[in-house]
């Protein structure tokens, strides 16, 4: 049995110690807006943040995480998606399928908080996720918009 602290709830889990976080998160505790993609931590797919870090939540092992441990998936990230991040995603309409999106916009959030005001340097060293769709110019202006130094460039938006 482990117990994760998981958007702010301490959940009980029964699982193997070296079941990835990514499964416990979906099957055990049912939230799954934190997507599977490679399995071997190179697309951020599954991101989420642990103790205010990005992660990528298919390469550790439940039995890493402490109860102590703060894991934010995309459902903690905000309430109602009012986080900027989530808002300014919307407003520079950066989905095309959406499936990476979640891991998207983790890492935005992640990167936003350490570093308010990121260049397009800056976004694309930390933003390492991959999007099959090639929306990263889109990410780009929405990580500037977040930030509150870009504009959509969007007429009506």
């Amino acid at each position: 049995m482990a117990k994760l602290n998981i958007n702010g709830t301490v959940r009980e889990v029964s699982a193997e110690a070296d079941t990835p976080l990514l499964w416990v998160i979906r099957e055990h505790v049912g939230l799954t807006g934190t997507k599977y993609g490679c399995g071997i931590a190179q697309c951020g797919a599954c991101s989420v943040h642990v103790n205010g870090e990005v992660q990528r939540s298919c390469s550790i092992p439940v039995g890493d995480v402490k109860e102590t441990d703060l894991i934010v998936t995309i459902e903690g990230l905000s309430v109602g998606a009012s986080h900027p991040v989530q808002k300014a995603w919307a407003s520079v309409d950066v989905p095309q399928c959406g499936y990476c999106q979640s891991g998207q916009i983790m890492a935005a959030a992640a990167l936003l908080k350490k570093n308010p005001k990121p260049t397009d340097k800056d976004i694309d060293e930390a933003m390492t996720n991959i999007c099959r769709c090639g929306t990263y110019q889109r990410i780009r202006e929405a990580v500037h918009v977040a930030a509150g130094v870009g504009t959509t460039g969007r007429s009506g938006g």
